[in-house]
C-alpha cells in the first residue's frame, strides 16, 4: 500500500542555477545525478527528508507559467519551525514570497519560487493544524 510521496519531478531551464537555489535550502542534500551518453544531466535527485526527494530535469524551454486547468499548482515541504527556516533562507540570500503566516487550516506557511517560478510552500503544523485531525 501507499507509505508516502517519494519524490516530485520539475522540469528547470537551467541545470547550474537550479541547483545552486535547492542546495541553499536547509537541509537539502545531492542523493545522485545520471548522465547520458554525452555526459550531460538526464536528472538529478536532491534528498529533503529520508525517503523524500526533489527530482530535477534540465529540459524545460521556459519559466513556469500557472495553468488555468487541471495541472500541477505547487508542492509543499514539512518543515519543524518556519520562523528559523525564514531567517535561513533570507540568510542564504534568497527571498521568499512573504514572511510566514498562518493559514486557514491553522498551520504555519511561506512560499518561495525557484529560479524558473516554480512555485513551492513551506508549512509547519500546528496542535491546530486541520490535517492532524483525528478521523
Amino acid at each position: 500500500m501507499i507509505k508516502g510521496l517519494s519524490h516530485i519531478a520539475i522540469w528547470v531551464t537551467d541545470m547550474d542555477r537550479s541547483l545552486d537555489f535547492y542546495m541553499r535550502l536547509p537541509g537539502v542534500k545531492e542523493q545522485f545525478r545520471l548522465t547520458k551518453e554525452d555526459g550531460s544531466v538526464w536528472l538529478l535527485y536532491l534528498k529533503v527528508a529520508p525517503g523524500q526527494f526533489i527530482e530535477l530535469f534540465p529540459r524545460a524551454d521556459g519559466p513556469y507559467e500557472c495553468a488555468a486547468n487541471a495541472g500541477y499548482a505547487h508542492f509543499c515541504l514539512e518543515v519543524d519551525d518556519i520562523q528559523a527556516l525564514h531567517k535561513a533562507l533570507v540568510d542564504a540570500g534568497l527571498t521568499p514570497d512573504c514572511e510566514p503566516r498562518l493559514g486557514a487550516d491553522g498551520s504555519w506557511q511561506m512560499w518561495i519560487k525557484d529560479p524558473d517560478g516554480n512555485p513551492f510552500e513551506f508549512h509547519q503544523f500546528t496542535e491546530n493544524s486541520m490535517q492532524l485531525r483525528a478521523e
